[in-house]
């Protein structure tokens, strides 16, 4: 596929820089991959679409606060994102597992090196002394810069702590750089809960799954009641979300590796749904890539590991039935995964009919079904 093909035109002012007032009054806009057919309705109406024994498959990862600021001895300001924790042992692309458990604590490492990318990171020098600020602008703890490749350095923390407790002392939400904000906007807030799905609950995600925003606990319970299903996986969505493709061909560009999980008991919830006719609805493109790269003959495996899943036009589906998603970026790899599921010119004609009707874009913007 030529990445040419994934343009498209949007108008600034259609890229959300707020969320919805109310999660589900957001817009979703239904797209038949049959017949192209469009719909337009509310979030709070997706259950018109869904029928009882349907499986919605979410990802609970949570967003940490991943972006921070810190100071040079020279007082310079520098700005940095949290990427990762070195692991001291190499761990299997994908290897079956009974339980999340030990997945969840290795997203609870200790401090030791990280890996971050700094804006402004020619300026520093391997060796260098940062100082890591709080969030209320104090020196919080140092950090040693051991190399740098690029805008990307390793840093070793001076203290000994999870990288949870650290990022929640010196981090803010980590907004993707199309929304708009000062470091000490009273957004910042809103954003810290904002940018986070109400059912996130295991840490290690860089930048949120965004098609699961739109959920409140109320309309989970409503859809439960009607007799849908909910199952759960974790993928932890890195800072690669947001490259652009550069390749002419897409199937050119190397995709950026992400952790994920899926239990037994979900995967049994899931096969069972499968098994009894019901639909795999997976909320949100981390959530189709999970699930794709566990299937097994058309069965979720319980697995866990890292999935590097390239998902383009002519790809054959084994599980995921129908999907919720957000509206994503031109040449992006999640704009290719969706152009897979629906057909490419049923999407780029769904993305035209969005821009016509004034829909929001991107990760704080509407919503799309595709059954």
């Amino acid at each position: 596929m030529k990445t040419g093909e994934l343009n498209f035109c949007l108008p600034c002012e259609l890229i959300a820089q707020q969320p919805a007032a109310m999660r589900s009054d957001s817009r979703l806009l239904v797209l038949n991959r049959w017949d192209g057919r469009l719909v337009d309705r509310r979030f709070s109406q997706l259950g018109e679409f869904l029928r009882p024994g349907d499986c919605l498959v979410l990802n609970d990862t949570k967003v940490l606060q991943a972006r921070f600021f810190a100071r040079r001895t020279t007082g310079a300001k520098l700005q940095g994102l949290f990427l990762g924790v070195e692991q001291e042992s190499s761990r299997p692309e994908v290897s079956t597992i009974r339980t999340c458990s030990d997945f969840e604590q290795s997203s609870k490492s200790q401090a030791g090196v990280w890996q971050v990318m700094i804006k402004g990171a020619g300026k520093v020098r391997s060796g260098e002394t940062i100082h890591l600020k709080d969030c209320n602008g104090r020196d919080y703890c140092t950090a040693e810069i051991l190399d740098k490749t690029g805008g990307k350095c390793r840093l070793k923390l001076s203290i000994d702590c999870d990288v949870e407790t650290v990022l929640e002392q010196i981090g803010f939400p980590p907004l993707p750089p199309y929304i708009k904000r000062k470091a000490d906007s009273s957004a910042a807030a809103e954003d810290k809960l904002r940018y986070q799905t109400v059912y996130a609950r295991r840490a290690g995600a860089v930048a949120a799954p965004t098609a699961g925003l739109h959920f409140t606990t109320e309309l989970i319970e409503q859809l439960k009641n009607k007799g849908i299903c909910f199952a759960y996986i974790t993928l932890h969505v890195g800072a690669g979300t947001f490259t652009p493709i550069t390749t002419e061909i897409v199937e050119e560009h190397e995709i950026h590796p992400e952790r994920f999980a899926i239990d037994r008991e979900n995967a049994a919830l899931i096969n069972s749904a499968k098994q009894k006719a019901g639909r795999i609805v997976a909320v949100g493109t981390t959530t189709v890539r999970a699930l794709e790269t566990s299937a097994a003959e058309a069965k979720t495996r319980p697995c866990n590991g890292t999935t590097r899943l390239l998902i383009t036009p002519g790809y054959k589906f084994k599980i995921v039935d129908a999907m919720v998603t957000n509206f994503h970026l031109p040449r992006s790899t999640l704009l290719a995964l969706v152009a897979a599921f629906a057909g490419l010119e049923n999407v780029m004609a769904a993305y035209q009919h969005a821009i016509a009707q004034r829909y929001r874009f991107y990760s704080y913007g509407d919503a799309m079904l595709i059954i």
